[in-house]
């Protein structure tokens, strides 16, 4: 009989991610982590030696380059389409999980740290919002908005979708990510046609 193989690294590192974005960082142990990816601890260890805080900045930042591969994919067509597609990727995670789900990025950023200094793990989902706000301003200069309005939509779009995405863990309904949805991508087309009319 076939021994069953061993987990590999991007299964523990996609299971630590999950269980993050369910319970938060500082809920979990390395054994926790582990045990959600279905991995022996020992085997856990053997990719991540130094534990937990290297696991869990693997996993925020495997998390974060997800999302990113989604967006940069979605603003070749522009930034609204980019939009719609982050909000549909959080809204299918939160829904999917019955609402267990949220971001892991967003919940490594919330807690508190349990050192005096910033984390790894804390310090990747800087990283990951500065990824996603970079990538969406990028596609709003892209199509003539000015730069700082292209920068404050970029950082409106991540900081409103993050929060939907807490609100409707909260209310165990989409209702909050919908409404922002709708607020969003009336700012966003503003915007373009304001740059439109200015570049006429």
């Amino acid at each position: 009989m076939a021994k069953p193989s061993a987990p590999s690294r991007e299964r523990i590192v996609a299971g630590a991610a999950d269980l993050i974005s369910r319970r938060g960082l500082n809920a979990t142990s390395i054994r926790d982590l582990a045990k959600h990816a279905g991995a022996p601890l020992g085997s856990t260890y053997h990719y991540f030696p130094q534990g937990k805080g290297q696991l869990a900045t693997e996993a925020v930042r495997y998390a974060g380059e997800a999302v990113t591969g989604v967006l940069r994919r979605e603003l070749d067509s522009g930034p609204v389409a980019g939009l719609r597609a982050f909000l549909a990727l959080w809204r299918g995670i939160v829904v999917d999980s019955g609402f267990r789900a949220g971001c892991p990025v967003l919940a490594v950023s919330v807690e508190e740290p349990q050192a005096d200094e910033a984390p790894p793990a804390l310090l990747a989902a800087a990283e990951a919002f500065e990824d996603w706000e970079r990538l969406l301003a990028d596609s709003l200069r892209g199509q003539g908005v000015d730069a700082d309005r292209a920068e404050g939509l970029a950082a409106l779009v991540v900081a409103s979708v993050e929060g939907a995405t807490a609100m409707c863990r909260a209310k165990r309904g989409a209702h909050p990510l919908d409404q922002v949805a709708q607020q969003l991508e009336s700012l966003i087309e503003a915007a373009l046609a304001q740059a439109a009319r200015d570049g006429v």
